[in-house]
């Protein structure tokens, strides 16, 4: 994202979209790559809820909360795309109120990766994570990625 400082990502977290909705889907790639034609799509707000559940000292991925949502609605997969996005609001509207947090830092990208569109970036999530015990580990020589070590350890169940 761009330009933070001049958005309002509550208003945003708040905004529905016509969501939540299942979308079917003909395309046969996409049918194949997620195991379905029954596309779930969320709305902000929803993501905001299920990282604020995650309890200090675990994490969750996107992944995870994708397949909560899929599982719950009765579809075959959630839409990554604005899964992402909306994951990125949360982080942002947290941001920027002065109560009511949202630990979005708990919430990785997949494998247990660092995502550096959160506020602060990957410095920041490293912080608040190795605050709460977890040890981050770095991959790669050129393109430097960030991961919670054995994160599978310390995931959080959303049943």
């Amino acid at each position: 994202m761009a330009n933070e400082d001049q958005k309002d990502f509550n208003a945003m977290l708040n905004d529905n979209k016509d969501m939540p909705k299942i979308q079917v889907i003909t395309d046969e790639k996409s049918i194949a790559k997620y195991g379905g034609n029954r596309m779930y799509f969320a709305p902000p707000i929803d993501y905001d809820k299920v990282m604020k559940r995650v309890p200090y000292g675990k994490v969750i991925t996107i992944g995870k909360i994708r397949e909560y949502f899929a599982k719950q609605n009765q579809a075959d997969f959630t839409e990554p795309i604005t899964a992402g996005i909306f994951v990125s609001i949360s982080a942002w509207a947290s941001y920027q109120r002065s109560e009511n947090e949202t630990p979005y830092w708990r919430t990785l990208k997949a494998n247990g990766e660092l995502n550096p569109k959160y506020p602060g970036g990957i410095e920041e999530q490293k912080l608040r994570l190795e605050a709460e015990g977890h040890v981050i580990i770095s991959k790669g020589r050129t393109n430097i990625r960030y991961f919670v070590k054995d994160y599978e350890t310390v995931l959080f169940g959303l049943e």
